[in-house]
């Protein structure tokens, strides 16, 4: 979420709630426990809740230096290999995190 933040045009474009937080209990009561520690949930400056590999898109038209990236998910053929790269990624997640932390530039 770090990498998201320090890449997003602008500083407030995206704001990141922790799924067991109450405040994203009583924000957004729709999305459940579950559903939330399953995959990223982006809701929209305009409400719309999209989840999954359907947050990508909109998630890279907010980046500097990706928005370029789009049009790919304008090609049917991507769009339905998203879907298993984002559960692919979800479910290694954690391994993942594990291998890039030590690249960023971030302490945690």
């Amino acid at each position: 979420m770090n990498w998201i933040k320090s890449h997003s045009r602008y500083t407030d474009t995206f704001e990141f709630i922790a799924c067991q937080s109450e405040e994203r209990k009583s924000r957004f009561p729709e999305i459940s426990d579950e559903a939330c520690l399953d995959v990223l949930y982006l809701v929209t400056s305009d409400g719309r809740i999209l989840a999954g590999d359907e947050s990508l898109p909109e998630i890279l038209c907010n980046l500097r230096y990706f928005r370029w990236l789009v049009i790919f998910f304008k090609v049917p053929v991507i769009r339905l290999l998203s879907y298993r790269v984002y559960r692919w990624i979800a479910n290694n997640r954690y391994i993942i995190s594990q291998t890039v932390l030590p690249l960023t530039r971030e302490k945690v």
